[in-house]
């Protein structure tokens, strides 16, 4: 296991009014809409008595109804793999996940994930965060066994899983062949979700007809992730999935605070990542938040932050993210707010944008629309890779010789103190989430800085942040719309009814 890097910082000051001693038409638009360095004073207190309700509502067996849904398992789950595995290593739940994980990767060249919600977005974050950005095209030997990752069951958008099933049967035609096999992992807490379900139905079929309905090969190729009890499990285990084949999601975990459960580590442990260091980092910030002061707790200065400004005015909250490899983050943070805090005809509006790229589209608005957001930018401090350089050139219609000693950092960084200084002066609040590398470790940090900032948040304004009673109500409405429609005439579609 890689040792652990730096901790990941989050500041505010460029948010907070300034000490001036005379008057400009800058320091009047900053005291008129920055915040008053005062109010972050005003509701530490509160925010230190809320970080002690949400630790105690770790150990709540039967909470009163006014609680539920509660699912705080989230918070220690990191600790408690990490613990498992040192006592019980490969009999640990750590151990099955990371058996699992080298199943896969020894018998299969091409892996498919179905899920949606946080069961899709959790694993695309961290295999979009620290995978390489092109793995699925890389050659197999530099690949070093890693399968090509595909995404599905996330829509019900009939081409694609249409296009991803002719993929499949023209590029995988020998099941004698590892590099010709594909498998399946089909995660979905209560197996009702009805786009995942659909979307399995079908490849299990196409994996039947690939593999052979009575292969033994399918229960090594296929590793679903379910709930202790969900229809999804009773499916497997009716087509012969032993226990030990199919990971099981803690009923205290929701959906999208399960990045650190099977749901998040089977894909990536497939992808050969570091795990271990990422429930390290993930461990880490859970120990930041319920032991260091206010001042040096990242967790309760960004939900004391979030809610102050959300209070304000500041109804659209923009994720920035400075590297594109963190833009499935921002998706991720985009459910995991939404879902939690969206309720009660309150809550922020998330949004995604990856920067500079989207200066040039979003940012004549963020500059000079509407005041209604709060921007929090996303930064890395070091590039994984050394720098491409600008170079010289023999000749110079493009004036960039000038620069030629300079390379992408360089440039980067400079987009980054342009956009801040204009924002900064016109007033527009900003806050950075510092990582000093992305890695495995600070990976694990930062999203479980994200998760329980969201709950801190989520009690400072009075509302449970668990639980998605609006989500609830359009699958439960989907389902009654879809038995509405009229079945088509047999031959019309892809025979899918075939089980494994």
């Amino acid at each position: 296991m890689q040792l652990p890097d730096e901790n990941i910082e989050f500041q505010f000051q460029r948010l907070l009014v300034p000490l001036v001693e005379t008057w400009s038409p800058v320091a009047e638009l900053q005291s008129q809409y920055l915040l008053p360095a005062e109010a972050v004073d005003r509701i530490k207190d509160e925010a230190i008595r809320i970080r002690g309700q949400v630790v105690a509502e770790r150990e709540l067996q039967n909470p009163p109804p006014k609680m539920r849904p509660l699912q705080a398992g989230f918070i220690d789950m990191p600790q408690k793999l990490l613990d498992g595995y040192k006592r019980r290593h490969d009999a640990s739940d750590l151990g099955k996940i990371l058996r699992l994980a080298q199943q896969l990767r020894d018998t299969v060249d091409r892996v498919v994930i179905l899920g949606t919600g946080g069961n899709y977005l959790a694993p695309k974050a961290l295999l979009e965060a620290l995978g390489h950005s092109y793995h699925n095209e890389m050659p197999p030997k530099l690949r070093m066994g890693r399968p090509r990752i595909y995404f599905e069951g996330n829509s019900a958008d009939n081409d694609t899983l249409q296009e991803l099933l002719e993929l499949l049967e023209n590029s995988c035609v020998d099941p004698d062949l590892v590099e010709e096999r594909w498998g399946i992992i089909v995660i979905s807490k209560s197996g009702e979700t009805l786009e995942t379900a659909a979307a399995f139905r079908a490849l299990r079929a196409e994996a039947a007809k690939f593999y052979g309905p009575k292969s033994e090969l399918l229960r090594k190729v296929i590793v679903p992730i379910t709930g202790a009890r969900s229809r999804l499990r009773d499916v497997c285990k009716m087509e012969g999935f032993s226990d030990d084949q199919i990971l099981t999601i803690p009923d205290d975990v929701g959906g999208r605070f399960s990045v650190f459960t099977a749901v998040g580590l089977l894909p990536a442990a497939v992808m050969g990542l570091d795990v271990r260091a990422m429930l390290l980092g993930a461990a880490t910030m859970t120990r930041r938040f319920i032991e260091e002061p206010f001042d040096r707790n990242p967790v309760l200065q960004l939900a004391a932050i979030n809610h102050l400004m959300y209070e304000r005015g500041k109804t659209i909250r923009v994720l920035a993210a400075w590297s594109k490899k963190l833009e499935a983050v921002g998706w991720w943070y985009d459910q995991l707010l939404a879902e939690s805090l969206g309720k009660a005809n309150r809550g922020a509006t998330p949004l995604t944008s990856v920067c500079p790229r989207d200066m040039h589209g979003r940012g004549q608005q963020f500059q000079d629309g509407l005041r209604d957001k709060f921007i929090i930018h996303l930064s890395v401090r070091q590039a994984k890779h050394p720098p491409v350089m600008i170079g010289m050139s023999d000749r110079n219609e493009d004036d960039l010789n000038q620069f030629s000693r300079k390379g992408l950092p360089d440039l980067l960084e400079a987009a980054y103190k342009a956009t801040t200084e204009g924002f900064w002066d016109v007033g527009r609040p900003t806050a950075e989430i510092i990582l000093p590398i992305i890695s495995e470790h600070t990976i694990g940090q930062l999203l479980q800085l994200l998760m329980l900032a969201t709950v801190v948040e989520g009690r400072l304004m009075g509302t449970n942040p668990y639980g998605q009673p609006g989500v609830q109500t359009f699958k439960d409405r989907m389902l009654s719309h879809l038995k509405a429609v009229p079945n088509l005439p047999k031959g019309e579609v892809r025979d899918a009814a075939k089980g494994v």
